[in-house]
């Protein structure tokens, strides 16, 4: 079985409140990665029409804050499917609704997988790729997999063979004492 991208595309808005809020008036990062977990559940739950589980995010980068009062806005679709596995790629922006400005705030992808009333992985449809746009988050979905694989292995490695590395330190503000 297969589906279209957009069926299990998924947008939430939220006004952001003093209680959503730090000491400076900036709405938490800790509260956007909450929703954000929520939208990729509900984009993934749709997609696999299963219970799905977050296995792992892949880089959140904060690329503006955002401010009580604007409405922060997620758009979540389904990237990639694997045989139990999707990636669910979420932009988040604000917008200020006085002024109309809108700001990207960030963009993230969260990698879901489905599973049955056991907590065992189930498989999930495959996905029909109707645009080029669809096809071009597929392949960097396939991309940034195969980069993750590729750093894991070069940092098991690091822990094997440290002294061959600990040169790189030198540039660095930090004193080795090894006793």
């Amino acid at each position: 079985m297969f589906k279209p991208t957009e069926d299990s595309r998924i947008q939430i808005s939220e006004l952001m409140k003093p209680s959503h809020a730090n000491f400076g008036g900036k709405i938490h990062g800790g509260y956007i990665l909450s929703l954000m977990d929520n939208v990729a559940f509900a984009c993934a739950s749709k997609h696999s029409r299963s219970y799905c589980v977050t296995a792992s995010v892949n880089k959140v980068n904060f690329l503006n804050p955002i401010e009580v009062g604007e409405l922060v806005t997620m758009k979540a679709s389904i990237n990639y499917v694997g045989r139990s596995s999707m990636v669910v790629g979420i932009r988040v922006e604000s917008e200020n609704i006085r002024t109309g400005k809108k700001k990207h705030c960030n963009s993230s992808y969260f990698i879901m997988v489905a599973v049955d009333e056991d907590g065992k992985t189930v498989p999930v449809p495959g996905l029909i790729l109707n645009s080029e746009l669809d096809a071009k988050r597929f392949i960097k979905s396939i991309i940034r997999q195969e980069s993750d694989t590729k750093r894991s292995a070069d940092l098991e490695n690091l822990y094997k063979n440290v002294d061959q590395h600990l040169d790189k330190l030198k540039n660095y503000k930090v004193k080795i004492d090894f006793k």
